[in-house]
């Protein structure tokens, strides 16, 4: 099967891009928001309680007043994170037993739900619901990972992984974008809920999103190849939660000794990677908005040009890579990102930054398409879903920790060492892919 069965990649790309394009255009927004419920919240709401706590932070640390803001949206985007890292696995499982688009649905229900709570957010807790709501319910990044590896070979997956890797970047770039119209739409007239137009813009994307993948999306895994039952029991759900037997693949069953030990090393490796990534990649606004001066739109060009160098690379490079040089692959971008931070933290002009930014997208754009397609090669094939979400897992709970750490340091003991050492402990997850077999 040399050929990726009828157009479901397709169909894939075009929900995630639709799925990201609303997940990312809040970013722009986020401080505009914050600062919007700080205005209408009493002192005894729940914003102020959860400022008084990064308030004692940000003295401990002696960070500036002026990050609170910066702060308290680090805080929104790591319990995000952390309920991703509750969701994905067990979404996963559970598609292994009832059919990938049933849980596709479920999911992007959930999502457009988030949706409709931020439209309707006159209060800071409905917003903070909407955000536990979309959370939990993000699996679907994870199933679609899953169907991709359904519908494909060996020699086509890397390929169709490519595929979803573009519609993050082109989602990472035109996302934000939207969000800044809004942002800039709405900076003379803040009077009212004027959220309330792109939360609706968002909930349409949601909807389209969802009555797309209801009526083009085919079920992936047929019933013969379907797993059973869940994990029995109480110890069972925990398998699919408990950092340590996510980081064991305990809640998978049916692996080889060979399978497993090849899914431990590439958990560390992804884990140690991601965490120490997203810390530092987070502060890279702190950096260029305080000792470099950037404005919001030198920070938009800024990513612009990340995600258009990863987007080119993933379409004409990396979905070309032969399956036996995959992992070769990943293995450089893992060292290719080392430098990147290092000319980032020592940089004292544009020009050395830009040098390690543009390491940093072609990194970015090797790194993470390779490890998943690598991940979805292992296991048996009612085991998928699982396998995808424990991955997906992994890194969200790398993303749910690795900013704050990185944070509190970068204010603490300064971006330079910071950086320096994220790229000490960089050496780490590359040594570790290479103590893997080829697969």
């Amino acid at each position: 099967m040399a050929k990726i069965k009828d157009n479901t990649v397709q169909v894939v790309f075009i929900s995630l891009l639709l799925d990201l394009l609303a997940f990312t255009m809040i970013l722009p927004l986020l401080p505009a928001l914050l600062d919007y419920y700080k205005e209408i919240e009493n002192d005894q709401g729940l914003y102020f309680k959860i400022l008084h706590y990064i308030q004692s932070t940000r003295k401990f640390f002696n960070a500036p007043d002026k990050v609170c803001t910066v702060l308290y949206g680090g805080f929104l985007g790591s319990m995000y994170s952390f309920l991703q890292f509750l969701g994905s696995p067990i979404v996963g499982a559970l598609s292994d037993i009832y059919g990938r688009k049933p849980l596709m649905l479920l999911c992007s229900t959930g999502i457009m739900l988030s949706y409709l709570l931020w439209a309707l957010s006159y209060n800071f807790t409905i917003f903070v619901l909407a955000r536990f709501v979309g959370g939990i319910s993000k699996g679907n990044i994870g199933l679609s990972m899953a169907i991709v590896t359904d519908v494909t070979c060996a020699k086509t997956r890397g390929k169709a992984m490519a595929l979803v890797g573009i519609a993050f970047s082109i989602g990472f770039v035109a996302g934000p974008m939207i969000g800044a119209f809004f942002a800039w739409a709405s900076s003379n007239n803040r009077e009212g809920a004027w959220y309330v137009i792109p939360a609706i813009f968002a909930l349409f994307l949601a909807a389209s999103d969802l009555c797309f993948i209801a009526l083009n999306l085919r079920e992936s895994l047929p019933p013969k190849n379907r797993a059973l039952t869940l994990k029995s029991g109480i110890s069972g759900a925990i398998a699919y939660i408990n950092p340590i037997d996510l980081f064991q693949f305990n809640g998978v069953s049916g692996l080889s000794i060979q399978d497993k030990k090849s899914l431990r090393v590439l958990g560390y490796a992804y884990f140690m990677y991601l965490f120490l990534y997203s810390g530092l990649e987070f502060t890279l606004t702190f950096l260029t908005h305080y000792f470099f001066e950037f404005t919001s739109m030198q920070q938009g060009w800024m990513f612009l040009g990340i995600g258009l160098v990863m987007a080119v690379l993933q379409g004409c490079w990396v979905r070309t890579i032969p399956p036996n040089k995959t992992k070769s692959t990943a293995e450089l971008g893992l060292w290719l990102v080392i430098p990147a931070f290092v000319c980032i933290g020592v940089a004292e002009n544009t020009l050395a930054l830009s040098i390690g930014i543009l390491l940093f997208a072609i990194s970015t754009a090797m790194v993470v398409t390779c490890m998943m397609t690598l991940v979805s090669r292992i296991g048996p094939e009612n085991q998928k879903g699982v396998i995808t979400g424990v991955f997906r897992s992994l890194g969200a709970l790398a993303r749910s920790c690795g900013p704050i750490i990185a944070s509190l340091a970068f204010w603490y003991i300064g971006s330079r060492t910071t950086y320096l050492i994220g790229a000490i402990f960089l050496v780490f997850p590359p040594l570790i892919l290479q103590s893997m077999k080829s697969l």
